[in-house]
């Protein structure tokens, strides 16, 4: 809006007030001038008027008379003026107060709002520190909010961050601070003494513990946790509020990753590593569209005769910037930023498209995300892809973690059974390491039990691995389900296993995961390719061809 736009806007505003006031003025002195007349009027009027009603005279002037009872109208217009105005002033004065209320704190929780808290906590830690003590920020983030929302509605959301708000308000000493940040982000400044950092710490326990409780909404309970960073000013220091802030949203994040449902203190070294993180969140999001992820197989193998079963697809990020990374580096970040999705089904495009030209006797083995896990629309997704790459659903094998169980066994359910529908094959991944119990393995049905890799490794040295592995082939035997062991790395362990039973294996033993080309090479050795790869034409041979 240009400057004068600003100007006219604003006179308009004021013109109205100004009118009125204007106004206002007028009836008081018209007001002021009628009781004057009638103090005027009236002395004289009135005793005629009293006279002629007794009999006793003639009677007022009938002028004067008009003029008095006119000065008595002016009279009560003026009071009920000035009683409309001083309603007026009420009403205005009650709006400003509500209006200030509203813009210093958040409407659904009544804390205070992220625009209001800056001085606040300001004018708290300078006190604090004129008193030589210290102001701790605790920022605290509700664990999976987001998915209380999507499954249960934006009501039941607004419920738990009311409830969350109301237990942690209780449960601060009286001179502390609340504020909601936005979202399920609130905040908590507190002074404290300089050598009693651990009542800061046990106040942290405490907020995580009672935050935990479940939430009662309508027939339901509604469960979370939260994480907690924490940064505290230095004495002799200026407090600087946004920079505190952001040491504990650091530390929080800093929590989450370690697990949730804990505290964590602000250090400097978690500052490099957030920036590292927000690098990493920068180079997926840019990295997707310019086909910088690949996959990568590692060979499954049947232990019974040593031939190639079938591969499992891994996830590698060939990074301009980076080089090759890991999965264990990108996967989580690409989880928190809300893309693996989008990274997962790129990848399985180009698997599939790769595992087209395989023997149709060799699987091509995928894991899901979590996030995946909870779209209820993943099916029909990947059925979709299966399509448009013209490739059988009886060779693709979905891998499912045994730590996702736990969130939403229902859905999961729903998930297998409809994959299962389509002739995709479902393995339960890591098994031995998650939060299944014997109930929900049979519940679930699943086709494959793969061993988890830390058992497997530690064969050979740990008397419980062998006993865990052989109950799980066991419990596999019973269930009538195969059984696949990851992490088979020396010939030793490998002549354990086969002790066990029959089943497929995978590990370093029988190679490091490969990109596509190296695969295809590979399997047109063994003579393991529907066509064989084409061979590179000479620059020559291209020229004489033309």
């Amino acid at each position: 809006m240009a400057q004068g736009e600003v100007t006219s806007a604003a006179r308009e505003a004021v013109s109205p007030r100004l009118g009125r006031s204007n106004r206002d003025i007028m009836t008081l002195g018209i007001a002021s001038a009628a009781v004057i007349l009638f103090v005027g009027n009236g002395g004289s009027v009135l005793p005629q008027i009293v006279r002629g009603l007794v009999g006793d005279g003639t009677g007022p002037d009938r002028l004067l008379t008009n003029a008095l009872l006119l000065n008595i109208a002016l009279v009560i217009f003026g009071w009920r003026r000035y009683r409309d105005l001083s309603a007026e002033i009420v009403d205005r004065r009650r709006a400003e107060a509500l209006a200030l209320e509203l813009a210093e704190h958040d409407a659904l929780t009544g804390c205070l709002n992220r625009r209001s808290i800056g001085a606040a906590a300001s004018a708290l830690a300078t006190a604090a520190h004129a008193r030589g003590d210290l102001a701790a920020f605790i920022m605290l983030d509700l664990d999976r909010f987001k998915q209380v929302n999507d499954v249960n509605g934006h009501a039941a959301g607004d419920c738990m961050l009311g409830e969350a708000a109301s237990r942690i308000r209780e449960s601060l000493p009286p001179q502390a601070l609340l504020a909601r940040l936005g979202g399920d982000e609130f905040a908590v400044i507190l002074p404290f003494v300089a050598a009693r950092s651990e009542e800061v710490e046990r106040l942290a326990e405490k907020l995580i513990a009672k935050v935990a409780l479940p939430v009662h909404f309508g027939e339901f309970e509604l469960e979370t946790t939260i994480s907690a960073g924490i940064s505290k000013t230095e004495p002799g220091q200026s407090p600087d509020i946004q920079a505190q802030l952001h040491m504990a949203d650091i530390a929080m994040y800093h929590a989450k990753r370690n697990g949730r449902n804990r505290y964590a203190w602000f250090e400097p070294n978690m500052e490099n590593e957030q920036r590292f993180r927000s690098e990493i969140a920068a180079g997926i999001r840019r990295g997707i569209p310019l086909g910088e992820f690949v996959p990568y197989y590692e060979k499954q193998i049947d232990l019974e005769n040593g031939t190639i079963a079938g591969f499992e697809m891994l996830a590698r990020w060939n990074s301009p910037k980076l080089g090759m990374v890991n999965p264990e580096i990108f996967i989580p970040v690409a989880e928190e930023i809300g893309v693996i999705a989008e990274l997962s089904e790129c990848l399985i495009k180009q698997a599939l498209r790769d595992a087209r030209n395989w023997d149709p006797k060799l699987t091509l083995s995928v894991n899901i995300s979590p996030v995946q896990l909870r779209d209820p629309w993943f099916a029909q997704k990947l059925l979709k892809i299966l399509l448009e790459a013209n490739f059988p659903p009886s060779r693709l094998e979905i891998e499912v973690t045994e730590s996702c169980l736990h969130e939403n066994v229902g859905l999961v359910r729903s998930l297998i059974t409809s994959l299962k529908n389509q002739g995709i094959t479902v393995s339960l991944d890591d098994f031995g390491t998650g939060y299944s119990s014997l109930s929900q393995l049979r519940i679930l049905p699943f086709d494959r039990i793969k061993i988890d890799r830390s058992f497997v490794m530690s064969l050979l040295e740990d008397k419980d691995s062998a006993t865990i592995i052989q109950s799980i082939i066991s419990l596999g035997e019973g269930l009538g389900l195969p059984i696949t062991a990851e992490g088979i790395e020396s010939e030793a362990v490998l002549t354990e296993l086969r002790r066990f039973g029959k089943f497929k294996g995978q590990g370093y033993l029988y190679g490091f995961p490969e990109p596509a080309d190296r695969t295809e090479a590979t399997l047109a050795q063994l003579d393991l390719l529907l066509e064989p790869p084409a061979a590179p034409v000479a620059v020559g041979k291209q020229r004489a061809a033309r």
